[in-house]
């Protein structure tokens, strides 16, 4: 018992003078990756969800939009199993048909393939990224 005895003390004492450790600093969290299942789309709609009618009225966000309206918008995420478009498309799409998500403080809209009416590609940047065109 007298070892035992002898131990404690020295181990209390080591403590004692020992200096108070700093909390760890947080590692940076690394930004994680959103990868869809299936044929989903992440979709950014341009504006901020007013209208204006052909007399040139302005039809605000909160009043009920017609049904059957359809809304262009541009792909950020794509799916595996999307065929159809790609991130930077400009897909036409039926609004009530996606759900509304937010990622990064921005609000998108995720769709099915399927609910996807037409696909445009994205603009060519530069003239030499463009295809020839015929000349007549």
């Amino acid at each position: 018992m007298s070892r035992a005895s002898e131990q404690k003390p020295a181990a209390t004492a080591a403590k004692a003078t020992a200096k108070p450790r700093k909390p760890r600093a947080a590692k940076a969290a690394a930004a994680p990756t959103l990868r869809l299942t299936g044929d989903r789309l992440v979709v950014r709609v341009p504006g901020n969800g007013e209208r204006k009618s052909a007399g040139g009225l302005l039809i605000p966000a909160t009043a009920m939009p017609a049904p059957k309206r359809l809304s262009w918008g541009d792909v950020t995420l794509t799916g595996p199993e999307v065929r159809v478009a790609k991130q930077g498309d400009r897909v036409l799409f039926l609004p009530s048909a996606g759900l509304e998500v937010e990622l990064d403080g921005e609000d998108l809209v995720l769709l099915r393939e399927r609910d996807v009416q037409a696909v445009t590609e994205a603009a060519a940047s530069t003239a030499k990224d463009r295809a020839p065109g015929q000349y007549l």
